[in-house]
């Protein structure tokens, strides 16, 4: 029998059903109908797994939100999206004013009321796959604007169900995702979950040493974290091989949201026993390829009823392969029934997708048996599970007061680190420059470094130079940790 486990609670599925259909029947009472959209901006709990079934159930269109966002920045897409009720937990502030009000988890789950019926209960989801807009996640794209991206709920459920059989999740396992509920890949184990039957463990990702001993008090079977987490188990169990024991039920290590470094990938198998299964995806097309047991090649071929093109233009810059037109390397472009809805507009109406090909601005590459490679994203770094834009980044930050350039520098444990250079005439001190950058950013976007200059270093177009900001960022003793971010 299928169970949701945290470190001091256990409930079966059936309880945590006939649970989300009492918080479905508050939401109803406190107003809300069929369609209303809702933010959602909570940390992982069991409770948050029960409200996001019963929204589901109550068949509204549900805006996620990160749980450690700025309240400026929540406030502004409660608005845009047409919010009608905020849901937050007692950890994180309420940030909007919407017609119906705000309510936490917590009271939404006590509201419900103790568990007083054996009758089997039954959630539906009919109403939430018919909309268009069931789920709402945002992103910064490389133009520098956060989206928001429209799904429908037949499409969220539809790619799940072909990544279950891609993958063989079954009822006898128990997945452990060290990911943020809140994020596209961490929100698709949950629901992977509850589709599959499987047990789904909630345990602290931001402490990897208690989520390892709850893998083996609970019998994980499936690990999903990003390269970087993964990596840092491996860490964690290379000091203390003692831990090995509680990961000796895991039979996959899944893995996605950044591209894998293989030299890391084959020290992970050498000492685990076990290959990292990469994956490939995005918020706007769902699941695209999975490498399985089976074949723990690359991201593995894509899923049945998805074509995939890779595109040659100018903006496909020389790299592996040489990003030659015969290399076999282009820009990784999908064509999926699974495609996102469209982008949300001001008003908060869905612009809907045109074009059936999306190009994801990945460079990727097929080998002669079809298993997909991804090779990274150009504009992007990939940092303690975020996907950041240094550029989108650098803008939010220059409210501080003074120009500001961004050096992403690869780190094991991280995925990236961020070192920010401050152009300051008056060369204040790097911690006077922190203290008002990081008033500007969420926790996730904060510096690892600050460097101070006079300016920046120029080019031959007068335009700051990339590569000696890399060297200086390199180079410097100038440090000032983020012990958040470690």
């Amino acid at each position: 029998m299928p169970k949701l486990f945290t470190s001091h609670s256990e409930e079966t599925y059936e309880d945590v059903e006939r649970r989300a259909l009492g918080v479905a029947a508050e939401l109803r009472r406190r107003g809300l109908v069929t369609g209303d959209r809702v933010t959602f901006k909570a940390a992982n709990s069991a409770g948050y797994v029960t409200v996001l079934l019963a929204l589901m159930h109550a068949g509204a269109s549900i805006v996620l939100l990160d749980h450690q966002q700025q309240e400026s920045v929540s406030r502004r897409i409660a608005a845009q999206s047409r919010s009608r009720l905020e849901i937050t937990d007692a950890e994180t502030a309420g940030s909007a004013t919407p017609e119906l009000g705000s309510v936490t988890v917590e009271e939404l789950t006590a509201a419900a009321g103790p568990l007083t019926t054996t009758e089997p209960a039954g959630l539906s989801f009919t109403a939430w796959r018919a909309l268009p807009d069931a789920l709402i996640t945002w992103s910064s794209g490389s133009t520098g604007e956060p989206k928001g991206i429209a799904k429908s709920g037949e499409a969220m459920l539809r790619n799940l169900d072909r990544s279950i059989e891609r993958m063989g999740h079954r009822p006898e396992d128990v997945l452990l995702p060290l990911l943020p509920f809140s994020h596209q890949y961490g929100l698709s184990m949950v629901l992977t979950a509850w589709l599959a039957r499987a047990s789904l463990l909630v345990a602290p990702y931001w402490r990897l040493d208690h989520a390892v001993r709850m893998a083996g008090s609970f019998g994980a079977t499936v690990v999903d974290a990003t390269p970087a987490v993964h990596l840092s188990i491996l860490n964690l169990v290379e000091r203390r091989p003692e831990m090995v024991s509680d990961l000796r039920k895991v039979r996959m290590y899944c893995t996605g949201g950044a591209p894998l470094d293989q030299s890391a990938g084959r020290r992970f198998t050498q000492v685990l026993g076990l290959p990292l299964l990469d994956g490939y995806g995005s918020t706007e097309l769902g699941n695209v390829a999975f490498a399985t047991p089976g074949n723990p090649v690359g991201c593995g071929p894509v899923l049945p009823g998805l074509d995939v093109e890779f595109t040659i233009d100018e903006e496909v810059e020389a790299g592996e392969g040489g990003g030659a037109p015969d290399s076999g390397i282009g820009e990784v472009t999908v064509r999926t029934p699974d495609l996102f809805s469209g982008y949300l507009a001001d008003d908060g109406t869905v612009v809907p997708v045109t074009d059936e090909w999306y190009r994801t601005g990945d460079l990727g590459r097929l080998d002669a048996h079809g298993n997909l490679f991804v090779l990274g994203r150009k504009l992007a770094v990939h940092r303690m599970g975020y996907t950041l834009y240094p550029e989108v980044i650098e803008r939010t930050a220059g409210a501080c007061g003074a120009p500001v350039k961004i050096v992403p520098l690869p780190d094991d444990r991280l995925g990236s680190r961020l070192v920010f250079v401050v152009a300051d005439p008056e060369l204040r001190s790097p911690l006077f420059w922190r203290e008002r950058i990081c008033a500007e950013l969420s926790p996730f976007e904060y510096p690892n470094r600050v460097l101070v200059r006079a300016h920046f270093p120029l080019n031959r177009n007068g335009k700051p130079d990339a590569r000696e900001l890399k060297r200086l960022a390199l180079s410097s003793n100038e440090a000032l940790e983020d012990r958040s971010s470690l």
